[in-house]
């Protein structure tokens, strides 16, 4: 179902708003798990839900599950890169920076996307892509420096969510360059099921002696993450690509670390300073200029 920008169907805009409740309510969700579970077993059970759960939706809605025996080796790098590392990452920040200020470093994404795609895609640097790069590294500039400040110029936590920023921005710009025939729901599954495997592998190595029982809260921001943000929120995000322009999935990215900051000060009452603030206009002005279409609909 296609729809152009200026008569969306209303279906697309209740997807649009649950996607963004779901994926920016994630953030303290993620920070309240994280306090009491270990990263890699937290990880290890977030990715095995979306996994099987995709697969599950791929089979129900008779999709091919599997891609040509060929691609195998680019599915693994790019699940490298969107999984392993970005998951890795995110998980392990999260426990050094408060959750409103990881979610404004993590959707940086698109702007990495866009210097990428100037290197490995040879998509033109148009002036709306260049400013919005500029507004990005800026927000990133001040939160880097008075992370720097606060950790003794040692801003690890920040550094490893814009790593992991990064790192998802390579894996993209590489599903465009090297693409697999594949329906995205199975896709997906098969990114989550791949990329997982190394840190199941791990998490059996390393937290064998970590797991203990955990608070009802922290129980509930786990179920909250397999099946809200995993399961459900990747089905979503795909629907509401099917059902919407553009434009709308884009909205999508602009909003969530709205939500994230606001929902971490409710739920783990965190205080953003002026930095945050003042980064968190300039990381969305710079998706604004990357992801929101031109008056010809194209995206810059």
């Amino acid at each position: 179902m296609k729809a152009d920008d200026q008569t969306l169907p209303r279906s697309a805009w209740l997807l649009l708003a649950t996607l963004t409740a779901a994926w920016g309510f994630n953030w303290p969700m993620m920070k309240l798990a994280l306090d009491e579970i270990p990263v890699l077993t937290f990880r290890t059970l977030c990715i095995a839900a979306g996994g099987v759960g995709l697969l599950a939706v791929a089979r129900l809605g008779g999709q091919p599950l599997l891609p040509p025996k060929n691609q195998w080796p680019r599915m693994a790098v790019t699940a490298a890169l969107n999984v392993t590392a970005w998951n890795i990452f995110i998980a392990y920040g999260l426990k050094a920076l408060p959750a409103g200020r990881a979610a404004i470093l993590a959707y940086t994404m698109p702007l990495w996307v866009a210097l990428l795609a100037v290197m490995l895609l040879k998509e033109p640097l148009t002036a709306r892509r260049l400013l919005g790069v500029v507004l990005g590294m800026g927000g990133m500039a001040l939160l880097l420096a008075s992370e720097m400040t606060a950790l003794a110029a040692a801003p690890l936590g920040s550094l490893l969510v814009v790593g992991a920023a990064f790192s998802w921005g390579l894996g993209t710009v590489l599903i465009k360059r090297f693409p697999i025939d594949l329906p995205t729901t199975p896709f997906t599954a098969w990114q989550l099921i791949l990329g997982g495997i190394p840190i199941l592998v791990a998490a059996v190595a390393l937290d064998i002696d970590q797991i203990h029982p955990v608070s009802w809260p922290a129980a509930a921001a786990l179920i909250y993450n397999m099946l809200v943000a995993f399961v459900l929120g990747h089905w979503l995000w795909f629907e509401l690509v099917n059902r919407a322009s553009a434009a709308v999935s884009s909205l999508s990215t602009l909003l969530i670390p709205v939500v994230g900051v606001f929902s971490s000060m409710l739920v783990l009452h965190e205080r953003p300073e002026w930095t945050e603030y003042l980064a968190l206009v300039l990381v969305l002005a710079a998706i604004a200029t990357v992801l929101v279409p031109q008056e010809d609909g194209k995206p810059s």
